[in-house]
């Protein structure tokens, strides 16, 4: 395996002119099935982030732990991000059906264990095992779909997948519910073992790579760098205004090492003969847009997701399924738009697909911005809607633009690097609009500080200070549209001779 230390273009030609043998994927692989458990997979991870909320109260009154619930989102989502970047490198370099099945099998442990649960500390270490596996199975899913399926194929399969959200949005709240009136919370953990054993017994009998077995030199030193520094970054990020002020030391410890513990890690980087993220990846000015694109749809849509709901409920005065159905707008929308990306970006190119979608996602943004204390909850799903509609011409069509630029032996790299940089998106995200809204309630004379995502709380504020904080972070997510958009405008005008090539 050639070393991609040594910048992305060198080590292609250098493939090509050596003519090394490399992993032929699904050349003796069926296609259909693998598609189905690469859904199933995400669907395991799609429908944990949704069915979890229905049953939080009823989880509380079992275990307790009021004041540690919180960490039941975060853990799990503190764990995927950190681990995506080194699965990804790890399939590279070992194929990706191991990793896959890596990811599938910590998944269904950490369900297991979950349902098994005896405390609150307990099923938050759980959910960081479950964490731990959607890390594996995102970035791995994504990197299947890019290796079987051709250019002209892969929005529109990437549609399907991204289909799985949508459906997750409407049948994991419905679900949950279901499982805490008529059985118990334990079952909204136990319902994906049947899942995860058909997804991974699929995968095991269907999906064959051959794999060029050479010795690697695993880069021990950059995952343990790189994993307590973006744990410590990002637990800063979440945490921060929550557990403790912003301003106070902890928060400077915190954010301060994450922020030490890169650095370092991008100075091991150079020196590592196989780097969990080559250097050169951040000299590609392909990549480098399509990752701060990524970043800016991780912030837009956890904006979207946190406090849309909440506008609709605290602001609206709907109950909390009305607040749902919301923001499953956005979900339907946005596959809808992903399974037509392909046909565009064909016709047009990357690049002008993702200017079609940003203009689409700004002007629904803007739409958002001017919601009223009385706005109809029809026009905030019908906002959200427009909002999906524009992400779905955004993130796949980039995505894909990034994976085309790779070959097989780097591809998980690309892959898992655009998701990592979705995920801090998030977490920033979570950070700067939780920081306005509190900043807004406080000058408001509100209420702040202890709520989750974000560190807001309704209890004790009036509808027109929560639409006042609400409307400072819609504003926020608007410009960040607009950040977004000039990063895709900044994407290469014209696919490379490599982006034309089919794949076998």
């Amino acid at each position: 395996m050639q070393s991609t230390g040594r910048g992305l273009a060198s080590v292609m030609a250098q493939q090509q002119a050596s003519r090394v043998s490399r992993a032929e994927v699904g050349l003796r692989s069926t296609r259909g099935p693998i598609l189905l458990s690469m859904m199933l997979s995400v669907g395991l991870v799609a429908i944990d982030s949704t069915i979890l909320a229905t049953a939080v109260p009823s989880i509380v009154r079992d275990l307790g732990g009021f004041h540690q619930f919180p960490w039941l989102f975060s853990i799990f989502l503190l764990a995927q991000a950190v681990s995506v970047p080194i699965y990804a490198k790890f399939s590279d370099q070992y194929g990706r059906k191991p990793i896959m099945l890596i990811g599938v099998g910590l998944f269904l442990l950490g369900s297991i264990l979950s349902g098994l649960a005896w405390s609150m500390p307990a099923l938050i270490a759980f959910r960081g095992i479950q964490g731990l596996g959607a890390g594996a199975i995102m970035p791995t899913s994504m990197t299947i779909v890019g290796d079987l399926y051709t250019l002209a194929e892969r929005a529109t399969v990437q549609g399907y997948v991204a289909s799985v959200w949508a459906i997750s949005a409407v049948v994991g709240p419905a679900l949950g519910g279901i499982f805490v009136e008529t059985l118990n919370w334990r079952w909204i953990f136990f319902v994906n073992i049947p899942l995860a054993l058909f997804a991974g017994w699929t995968l095991l009998r269907r999906f064959h790579e051959d794999i060029e077995h050479v010795r690697h030199r695993i880069d021990f030193a950059g995952a343990i760098v790189l994993t307590a520094g973006s744990s410590l970054l990002i637990l800063g990020l979440l945490e921060g205004g929550v557990l403790w002020p912003w301003r106070s030391l902890a928060s400077v410890v915190v954010l301060g090492g994450g922020t030490l513990l890169l650095i370092t890690f991008a100075l091991i980087e150079r020196r590592a003969s196989e780097p969990i993220i080559p250097g050169w990846v951040f000299r590609s000015r392909l990549f480098n847009t399509t990752n701060l694109v990524s970043l800016a749809v991780g912030a837009i849509v956890v904006g979207l997701t946190s406090y849309v709901p909440l506008y609709v409920q605290g602001v609206l005065g709907h109950n909390a399924l009305v607040g749902g159905f919301a923001v499953a707008a956005l979900t339907i929308g946005w596959p809808i738009a992903a399974s037509t990306a392909g046909r565009v970006y064909l016709r047009i190119g990357f690049r002008s697909t993702g200017l079609i979608g940003a203009v689409v996602a700004l002007v629904g943004l803007g739409l958002l911005a001017t919601l009223a204390v009385d706005s109809s909850v029809w026009l905030v799903a019908t906002t959200c809607f427009v909002i999906g509609l524009g992400m779905g011409w955004i993130a796949s069509p980039t995505l894909i633009a990034a994976q085309s630029e790779a070959e097989w032996q780097v591809r998980g790299v690309v892959t898992g690097t655009n998701m990592f940089a979705r995920s801090m998106g998030s977490a920033v995200g979570i950070a700067v609009f939780g920081a306005l809204a509190n900043a807004a309630l406080v000058g408001a004379g509100g209420a702040g500080g202890s709520g989750d995502h974000g560190g807001i709380s309704i209890d004790g504020v009036a509808a027109g200070q929560l639409f006042d904080a609400l409307h400072q972070v819609f504003i926020a997510s608007a410009v960040v549209a607009v950040v977004m958009l000039i990063g895709i405008a900044l994407m290469p005008r014209k696919p490379t001779e490599h982006q034309l090539l089919p794949r076998r």
